[in-house]
């Protein structure tokens, strides 16, 4: 049988997906932290994985799913929280635009599964899955309570879930978690299928979603979901002593507010007075892609005169940032390779065409 006739759409996408195959799934195992480091990667979207000197590893917000794929569909569905949002209904144009990086199906050492909320494209029924079929110890899947329930709906065991809320702490391996207030204003307006919101105070941010505070004996890491920006950045920055954080950064399309934009970025950093800041989520979708030199150009222009003690640092889906050994680099590369050039003999005619 030629190649031609043994080739499906299967075939395809098994040999084609995820695009990097396990090659972060190995770089993570293979990683040696350094005493008194911390490391982090990128998964895409708000997706972090984290390991500490101790092999501690948690993964947040990792999500191995996609966006729109087809246009047959031509609303949104009746109370999805963009349309309670901005009276909407047209389909929203959200296409996955980063890589899968990681595959979930290849993680075998995990020691906390971390969601800040509860929507789509921060929590992952086939990695729940795979966490409970493939590692080999009682992982627990911490969250706020919509969290919770949502792993509870997919099959992960009740005992293997802890629900937190603002305030509340654990213990995993050699790092310590903290839940604190999230400002995730887009999940204030989602509900549970078509509810009238209008008039109606909402009180259960803290029960939909939460950031974290992850101390770590290389740094102390926040986490801050999809919050937007609040003044009460500020006493988070006063509670905690914080390093590096995470915002989510985004172009708003006209009628919403989703994302963080360049300047709120810069004020969150200045608000939680840590050492570096860096931006997410504007790989993932489509319609909310952002440029984070915007966010590079405002410090440039700010910085002196407000005296930022920070530094903002533009990262790529897939790379490593090792804290602190990495707070003074401003742009990230993947490893470019060929670093060992000329250790063998060119196999070339003549060194004058090299």
């Amino acid at each position: 049988m030629s190649k031609i006739d043994e080739i499906t759409m299967e075939s395809w996408i098994l040999s084609s997906y995820p695009e990097w195959g396990t090659w972060l799934n190995e770089e993570i195992d293979e990683e040696t932290v350094e005493p008194g480091t911390v490391a982090m990667w990128w998964l895409g979207c708000t997706g972090l994985w984290v390991k500490t000197e101790g092999n501690t590893n948690i993964s947040i917000d990792l999500w191995a799913g996609n966006g729109k794929r087809t246009k047959k569909v031509k609303n949104m569905a009746a109370g999805h929280q963009m349309a309670n949002m901005c009276g909407g209904r047209k389909l929203q144009p959200n296409l996955r635009a980063s890589p899968m990086v990681i595959n979930p199906f290849a993680v075998t050492n995990v020691d906390a599964v971390l969601a800040t909320h509860y929507h789509a494209d921060h929590m992952d029924p086939n990695y729940a899955a795979a966490v409970l079929k493939n590692v080999d110890k009682d992982v627990p899947f911490v969250g706020p309570r919509k969290s919770v329930e949502l792993w509870t709906r997919w099959g992960v065991p009740a005992g293997r879930c802890v629900t937190v809320k603002p305030g509340d702490s654990l213990k995993v391996g050699d790092l310590e978690i903290t839940a604190v207030d999230s400002f995730d204003r887009t999940c204030l307006v989602t509900t549970e299928g078509v509810q009238d919101i209008r008039g109606i105070c909402p009180d259960d941010m803290d029960e939909k979603a939460v950031n974290y505070l992850i101390k770590t004996p290389g740094g102390n890491i926040y986490h801050s979901g999809d919050s937007h920006y609040s003044i009460y950045f500020a006493k988070h920055g006063k509670d905690y002593d914080i390093d590096v954080a995470f915002g989510s950064y985004g172009e708003n399309p006209v009628g919403v507010m989703d994302k963080m934009t360049s300047i709120d970025i810069l004020r969150m950093a200045e608000a939680l007075r840590c050492k570096v800041v860096i931006p997410i989520h504007y790989d993932v979708w489509t319609n909310f892609m952002a440029d984070p030199r915007e966010i590079a150009a405002l410090y440039e222009m700010r910085r002196h005169r407000l005296n930022y003690g920070f530094k903002p640092f533009l990262w790529e889906v897939g790379g490593k940032f090792v804290y602190p050994n990495d707070k003074d680099k401003r742009e990230y590369h993947h490893p470019r390779g060929f670093d060992d050039c000329f250790e063998d003999e060119p196999n070339a005619p003549f060194r004058s065409i090299l």
